[in-house]
This record gives C-alpha cells, sequence and structure tokens, in this order.
C-alpha cells in the first residue's frame, strides 16, 4: 500500500508511530500535537522526521486546513487525557478542562476530513461514552490490554477502521519481569503516577501499582519463566507473622509531643486482625514464620523462620527435610522497573531511555499499549490492500 500521512493529538512519546510500525503500515508525514516536553525528547529520539505542531488548543483552523489541502490527511488519531473521564478519577466528565480537549479532537477531525480515525479514552460513565459516541458517529470497542501484554488496562476504542479483538497471546507478568516474582498473572493498570511507587495497601485493596516481590533467598535464575514459587497470604500478601504472642507497632505521642513507634501486645492469645500494613500484626516472641518452602511432606517440615525470631526446638532431624529452615533474604518488595513498564506497554526495551525515571514512568503511564493500537491499525493495511484487487472475467464474465 502507498504510505499514508498521519496527524496525532496527545501524540506522548508517539505510540503511535510504533504501533503503525509494527502494523506494517508505511507512513508519508507525521504531524504530532504535544506539549510534554520530555515525551517530545523521547519522539525526536526515535522519530526525528515528526512534525511537532505543539499544542493543539493554539494550532489556528486556517493552518489545519493548509495541511488539508497541501499535505491531505489520511488518518487522524488520539488519546485525549483521560483524567476528567476516568473512573478512578473525579467523574468531573465534560466539565474537566483535559476532558474538553476531546472537542479539539472533533474540530481536527471536521477540518482534515481524514479517511480513517482512532479515538482512545478509559472506561467511562454510559452519558459521557454516549456523547463522544454521538460526535463520532460509531459506538466504542472496548479491549482490555491484557489480551496482548501483561497488564491489565481497559480501553475503549471508537474508529471507523475495521478490525477484530485480538487474541490472547498468553503473556503473564512473570515474562517480563527483570528479577523478582509476583503473586498474580496480570499487572494492575500502569498510570502517570506510578513513579511515586506504591505499598502494599494500595497493591491489595485498591488494586494500584504493581509491586515485585523478591525471591525470598533464591535467584532469579532459578525460577522458572511464567512461573512463580506458591504464595500464601502469610508470608506474601500480607507479610504477617505467625507467632505464639499477637500484636501491633503504633505510632504514639511521647511527652515531648514527638511520635514514637511503640510495641502493643494483645491481652490474649490471638493475632490481630490481617492487613495490608506489616506493623498491624507483628512477632514478640518465639518462632517467626514467614513462609512455607515447596517441598513435600508435613506442614511443619514446609515452615521457614525468620532469623529476627527464635529457633524452633531442635529434633534429631532424621532426614527428610526435618531440619529448621531459615530465610536467607527477608520478603521485600519493589515497583517495577522502566524497561519492565515498557515490556507491559508493548514497547521496546530503552525506548524511552534519555529522560529521568520519573518523566519515563509518567509518559508510558500516560501512553498507548502499543500491540492493541497495531491490531487495530493492521484494518488499514488489509482494506487498503483489498481496496487495490483488481479481478479478471472469463469470457461469460464470471470472475477467475
Amino acid at each position: 500500500m502507498k504510505p499514508i500521512n498521519v496527524f496525532s493529538l496527545f501524540d506522548g512519546m508517539s505510540c503511535g508511530q510504533l504501533a503503525l510500525q509494527k502494523a506494517e503500515v508505511p507512513v508519508g508525514t507525521y504531524h504530532a500535537s504535544e506539549i510534554d516536553k520530555w515525551a517530545i525528547k523521547v519522539t525526536e529520539k526515535n522519530f526525528p522526521w515528526t512534525f511537532q505542531m505543539g499544542d493543539i488548543t493554539k494550532l489556528e483552523d486556517w493552518r489545519l486546513k493548509v495541511i488539508r489541502d497541501e499535505v491531505g490527511i489520511d488518518l487522524v488519531m488520539g488519546g485525549s487525557p483521560c483524567q476528567g473521564f476516568s473512573f478512578a478519577g473525579k467523574n468531573l466528565n465534560f466539565e474537566d478542562s483535559r476532558s474538553k480537549l476531546f472537542f479539539d479532537f472533533v474540530r481536527v477531525l471536521k477540518i482534515l476530513k481524514p479517511k480513517y480515525f482512532l479515538l482512545e479514552n478509559v472506561r467511562m460513565k454510559k452519558e459521557s461514552q454516549d456523547v463522544i459516541s454521538e460526535y463520532l458517529g460509531v459506538e466504542p470497542i472496548a479491549i482490555n490490554s491484557n489480551l496482548v501484554s501483561a497488564q491489565n488496562r481497559h480501553r475503549l476504542y471508537w474508529t471507523n477502521i475495521p478490525f477484530s479483538i485480538p487474541h490472547d497471546k498468553g503473556i503473564v507478568l512473570a515474562d517480563i519481569l527483570e528479577d523478582g516474582v509476583t503473586d498474580r498473572e496480570k499487572s494492575h493498570c500502569l498510570d502517570a503516577n506510578y513513579f511515586k511507587g506504591g505499598n502494599l495497601k494500595s497493591y491489595f485493596e485498591k488494586h494500584r501499582r504493581q509491586l515485585v516481590f523478591n525471591n525470598g533467598g533464591l535467584t532469579s535464575s532459578s525460577v522458572k519463566k511464567g512461573k512463580t514459587p506458591s504464595l500464601t497470604p502469610s508470608s506474601w500478601q500480607y507479610n504477617n507473622y505467625l507467632v505464639k504472642k499477637g500484636g501491633a507497632i503504633r505510632g504514639r505521642y511521647d511527652k515531648d509531643g514527638k511520635i514514637k513507634q511503640q510495641l502493643e501486645l494483645r491481652p490474649d492469645d490471638k493475632t490481630n486482625s490481617l492487613t495490608t500494613v506489616q506493623k498491624d500484626n507483628v512477632v514478640v516472641s518465639g518462632c517467626i514464620q514467614v513462609g512455607e518452602a515447596d517441598i513435600k511432606g508435613h506442614d511443619i517440615i514446609k515452615r521457614v523462620y525468620s532469623p529476627k525470631g527464635k529457633a524452633p526446638t531442635l529434633t534429631t532431624m532424621g532426614g527428610g527435610h526435618r531440619e529448621p529452615k531459615v530465610i536467607v533474604d527477608e520478603l521485600t518488595w519493589r515497583k517495577l522497573t522502566p524497561i519492565e513498564c515498557e515490556r507491559l506497554q508493548t514497547v521496546p526495551d530503552g525506548y524511552t531511555e534519555g529522560v529521568s525515571n520519573t518523566q519515563r514512568y509518567k509518559m508510558l503511564g500516560n501512553g498507548w499499549t502499543v500491540d492493541v493500537v497495531a491490531h487495530i491499525l493492521k484494518g488499514i493495511r488489509h482494506k487498503e490492500e483489498s481496496e487495490k484487487i483488481t479481478w479478471s472475467y472469463d469470457a461469460n464474465g464470471v470472475a477467475l
């Protein structure tokens, strides 16, 4: 097919150009509207021939008409800022200034009159979704990025490009990690604030900010790809200790008005309710169990203890893994690395290098899952190629 000319709004780090490459749709000219200088820097590093048009709200109609008349645009695409629509936000909808940028997409669409268009956005209230559908003349198609990546990322796509839902590639989170293990097959959705990191409460209660755990003494080479060690609520999800005496560490004001962390024991033999906060349920004495070894046998020989507690009573340990086991490294967690986030968004490793990690996290959280968009854009190539087919007929007028 012949190269197409593209106008991309809210272009970010130009996931659109990556998607076009993967879809094998040749590009003639690529005009991009973006205001984030760091995202533009990444785009210029990877696609130096991009025509940067600046702030779309300041791009006059007459300039758009010049592009239409002198260049001709075949595809307009974009993902207008979603904070005003998102269920995770305040649901301000079109009253939010960021959501109003959708109408700039409509303005550009009306002036440039492309053959194809694509708009991506988050799941939102039905009334907002219907307004967008009315302006664009099509209903959105919902796709979860987990079909083509290791990330749960629900998005809506309004387009006149013919395509079908992508098949599940079976990619799991363990496939994209540089090291460590996880307690789930798919990552929580990346957002622009991922650079702030996460904690257990946010991770398990709010289902936000994906965490990666250490191997509990295992080396990364000993963890089979696509598999993770068995994780138990006591050792991994909540990191609570199973002890003879329960307690918690609380912050209390001392006589000088300063907050000091102090141990508060329970009066009974119970433990506190399990929460995602480690200090809510801690060891005060006795053996501290932090996990279970992946070996056969009775539960008692599977127990793995922390070096911070006392050892269990020694026995004759007559073989069969009966010796007490102590964990080498305490279970800890970390946030995803920039490269791991690139993989979740199906972006090439190192694509966002050249700016700070904070900016990398932001633009990746704001970006598209490239393989989803590439799958949609393949519909352009298929349609263009099918329209070029010429039929031959025999003497009776039957197509050969």
